[in-house]
């Protein structure tokens, strides 16, 4: 897994706006998501590792296929630290501490729904880390 810089982290809504034209990562146990924008942006979500904590794609809804080309409306992010009902037993059977972490981004045709699941003794993070991979600053000093 690729090492993102820290001081790169910006909130989730900067998509509102932007048209996507890529995803890459959008599999169930993924560890990273990359979003490519139309404007030159390129984000990415990932979990800082730090010792002995899981952080992973537990499931989404929705295709990258339908919200590729679309301008995004909405974007969205919701944490919870509650066992949610339709949760697979044996996921969360020995953990300690555990978070989900929401990502919902809508265009005006389709939407996607991101669940990412966190785990650790407790003593770690189980966030999901949204940094950009190329400030637009960057960008501009390279032209």
């Amino acid at each position: 897994m690729p090492y993102y810089d820290y001081d790169k982290e910006v909130k989730f809504e900067e998509l509102e706006g932007e048209v996507i034209s890529e995803i890459n990562g959008l599999d169930k146990g993924s560890e990273e998501i990359t979003i490519k924008t139309n404007s030159g942006k390129h984000f990415a979500m990932y979990h800082n590792q730090d010792c002995c904590e899981n952080v992973f794609l537990e499931s989404f809804t929705g295709s990258s296929d339908e919200i590729v080309g679309e301008a995004v409306t909405h974007a969205k992010v919701v944490t919870n630290e509650e066992n949610p009902v339709d949760t697979d037993p044996e996921l969360t059977e020995y953990q300690e501490s555990f978070t989900w972490t929401y990502y919902y981004i809508r265009t005006e045709k389709s939407s996607l729904s991101l669940r990412w699941y966190g785990e650790s003794n407790g003593y770690y993070s189980e966030s999901v880390d949204f940094v950009w991979v190329n400030k637009p600053e960057e960008e501009d000093a390279s032209n």
